[in-house]
């Protein structure tokens, strides 16, 4: 009964969508759609062709490599056997202020992957409180794993979850783990599906210089339809996005709910160090150390260390997503403001490293990060100020161009297998608009950062003309790049 209520609400927001289209198209003048017009409404569109371009390509390479050379990836993996078992396996998870009933959800999925899995394994728990010790024990007892199946606590103090992993890969270093074993990262609200670990090792065994790789996303929101759109729409596109990059197999982020690395990765002192206490040297704003972001250092962190990363799209995980404030508004500017910031902070060192370690393709894939937040803004602001200046029939045509781009891109989703509802093409444009926003904020405050989930921002001790200095030279760059920016939209208009 609740399917067929979906199914009803889903197809009655498509229908009022497309016939809001069709509406607007009918308050045009023809020549809009006359091609051989000056006004013809795909010329709107010349404005786009940076971001259309950078879209398109990584589209087409994810759908090459979801279709094409992925399922031949994995014949090649299926005739290696058992010769691309792991000596052992280590699930580590990392939990802090994580609601019981996720915690519950998520130890059992691990313990019984562990089992599962059929390979010598140990799950390290990374926990700060005595309450998911309890709970881990006790789900423990109730699965009766066998004597190859061990269990592993490693207590730590409530200081963030860089020091939570940290710990956690000192652990797995006591273990001594040879060449062969591998190590997967999960976040406490990550629920792993049954066989995710065999789908996962035997790829460090076809690729020898791969050493890390992450995982498909599929979610359950504990929030409004919207929120739940939202984030569903985001996995999505990541879906894309990674197959895209996993094709040069330069995925740029080992994602932290769920990521898989070689036990030599993890047990590296550089590689524990970067994750633990990864900083950035900044020309204005001074050395500070990131907060959050440990999937961006260790994704750095490998491709300092000589690696390659890789996706694995047939490898799911479930994530249990918890918005950090009941309004849409408010939880996505939050959540934005943590990822793009996290992004931002890797960029500029990334981009240092050279197109002979990165490849030119990763590189201009990191280059396109600092120019689509200003590229995205574009189009909305010429339709307005030529809408101001010459007629309302601008802002229409704008209006109309990104109706009907937005559903398009939406359908195009349909191919990622990921579920694609009729709120997507106005939530692709409320990422492009405030998305730009908040990216653009985020540029000029790099050392700005919180968690969402636990109240902690960082606190670097500075004197008080420092803090003022970095405030208000902040604050100054942005208004002259806004000014620079919107001196350049008047002479476009």
């Amino acid at each position: 009964m609740a399917d067929s209520r979906d199914y009803l609400r889903e197809g009655a927001g498509w229908l009022f969508y497309i016939a809001a289209l069709m509406g607007i198209a009918l308050l045009l003048p023809r020549t809009v759609f006359d091609p051989e017009s000056k006004d013809f409404l795909l010329l709107l569109g010349a404005v786009g062709i940076w971001r259309y371009s950078m879209g398109a390509i990584h589209y087409l390479r994810g759908m090459v490599f979801l279709y094409l050379v992925f399922p031949w990836y994995r014949r090649k993996v299926s005739r290696l056997g058992a010769g691309a078992d792991p000596s052992q396996v280590f699930l580590m998870v990392t939990s802090f202020r994580i609601d019981a009933m996720t915690t519950a959800q998520v130890y059992r999925s691990v313990i019984e992957e562990a089992i599962g899995c059929g390979y010598p394994t140990t799950v390290v728990c990374s926990i700060v409180e005595l309450a998911d010790e309890l709970l881990i024990k006790t789900l423990w007892e109730s699965c009766n794993p066998p004597a190859h199946v061990k269990l592993d606590f490693v207590r730590i103090p409530g200081t963030g979850k860089r020091d939570g992993l940290a710990h956690g890969f000192r652990a797995i270093s006591r273990h001594m783990p040879d060449s062969s074993a591998v190590v997967a990262v999960v976040d406490g609200d990550t629920v792993l599906t049954p066989g995710l670990v065999r789908r996962c090792v035997p790829w460090f065994k076809l690729f020898p210089n791969v050493g890390g790789l992450t995982t498909n996303e599929f979610c359950e929101v504990r929030g409004s339809y919207l929120m739940s759109q939202w984030h569903k729409l985001r996995f999505a596109q990541r879906h894309i996005n990674m197959c895209s990059m996993a094709l040069g197999k330069r995925v740029l982020t080992m994602t932290g709910r769920m990521s898989v690395f070689r036990a030599q990765v993890v047990t590296h002192p550089g590689f524990i160090q970067d994750v633990e206490s990864d900083y950035l040297e900044h020309w204005r704003l001074g050395r500070f150390r990131f907060l959050t972001g440990d999937d961006k250092s260790s994704w750095y962190s490998l491709m300092r260390l000589g690696y390659d990363t890789f996706y694995v799209p047939d490898a799911v995980i479930n994530t249990v997503e918890h918005p950090p404030e009941k309004s849409f508004f408010k939880a996505s500017r939050k959540l934005m403001f943590r990822w793009y910031g996290n992004n931002l902070r890797q960029n500029s060192r990334a981009l240092h490293l050279g197109a002979n370690r990165l490849g030119w393709f990763t590189s201009l894939v990191l280059f396109d990060q600092r120019v689509t937040m200003w590229a995205s803004l574009l189009g909305p602001s010429v339709a307005i100020i030529a809408s101001l200046k010459y007629s309302m029939a601008y802002l229409l045509v704008y209006v109309l161009w990104v109706g009907v781009t937005r559903l398009l891109l939406s359908l195009l989703l349909l191919a990622s297998k990921h579920p694609v509802g009729p709120a997507y093409p106005l939530i692709l444009y409320y990422n492009q608009l405030v998305g730009a926003v908040v990216k653009i904020y985020v540029f000029f405050r790099l050392d700005r950062q919180s968690w969402t989930r636990q109240n902690t921002r960082l606190d670097r001790g500075l004197a008080r003309y420092q803090r003022w200095f970095n405030t208000w030279s902040s604050r100054a760059m942005t208004f002259s790049a806004a000014s620079v920016y919107g001196a350049f939209l008047m002479w476009i208009v």
